[in-house]
Formats: C-alpha cells, structure tokens, sequence
C-alpha cells in the first residue's frame, strides 16, 4: 500500500474541497506584510523626529550666535567708551566682538560686519543701518546666525534677529 497522505476537511472529516490549499499560507503572507508594513511607518517616524530634535538643537545656536551679533552692535552704538556710535556715518571706527576685532564699521549709511564664534562652528553677520527720517535718525541693526559657517551645508540653519529704534 502506497503512504499517501490525504488532506481532510475538519468538519466534515472528510477530504479537503479543491482549491483550499494554501489558503492558510496566504492570510499568513497578508498578516506578515501589515505587520511589516506597519513596523517600517514606526521606524521612518522615529527617524524623522531625531532628525527634527536635532534641528532644533542647531536653530537654538543659530538663534544664539544672532543674539550675540545683536549685544554686541548695541554694545558699540549705545554704549561705545569714547562716547560716539561706532557706527557714526560721518566715520569709521573699529570694534572688538567675541575677541576678534573688526577693523574697519562707520562711515556710511549700512555698515555689515562678520564674526566666528571659536572653537563653535557658528557664525554672524550683523549689518547696521542708519537712517533719517524726517529729522529723526532711525538706527536698525539686522544679525543672522548660522549654526554652521559652511555655506555648502545642506542642513545649515539661519536665525535672525532685528531691533529698530
């Protein structure tokens, strides 16, 4: 006698209908694959929100390195020791921002300046604009910072700060 098995339908014990094979293999397979594909959207949404909390992370030092471009061009046009702005627009004037000096602001209507932020990688360039209107001189100083002073950077990050007064 030949060893043959035979499929049976359990409940009518009796061989299985064609064309029932395999069926259980095929919910498997869909089962597998929602899973599968609900687990990829879990970790492609994990990616993107580190992705996302590092950037903001490099916009806060952006936003810092603008701040500090800020302080310092209010520093030298209120609060300059010899007693003028040094950004007169009747003359120039060098001013020192985090250690490094800036030789040459004033003497004009716009004066940009740029300074690196040692041993960070961030930078700022501040312009300040000096203005009459009517008889009033408007000063507006504008810093943007970066968190990286690489410009080929795909992932570098501009803050800007601005005061008019």
């Amino acid at each position: 006698m030949k060893n043959m098995k035979t499929r049976f339908n359990r409940k009518t014990r009796g061989p299985a209908p064609s064309g029932v094979e395999g069926f259980t293999l095929f919910i498997a397979m869909v089962v597998m694959g929602t899973i599968l594909l609900v687990a990829t959207g879990i970790v492609n949404l994990a990616l993107k929100q580190s992705l996302i909390s590092s950037s903001g992370r490099e916009s806060q030092y952006a936003f810092y390195a603008a701040d500090t471009g800020i302080e310092c061009a209010l520093y030298w046009d209120v609060q300059n020791p010899s007693g003028n702005s040094a950004f007169a627009t009747s003359t120039s004037s060098s001013i020192s921002c985090n250690g490094q000096v800036v030789p040459s602001v004033g003497g004009s209507y716009v004066s940009t300046f740029t300074f690196n932020f040692s041993p960070e990688p961030y930078c700022t360039i501040v312009t300040v604009t000096k203005a009459y209107i009517g008889s009033v001189l408007w000063t507006t100083i504008e810093s943007k910072g970066y968190n990286t002073c690489d410009t080929s950077n795909p992932r570098r990050l501009e803050r800007a700060v601005r005061v008019k007064y």
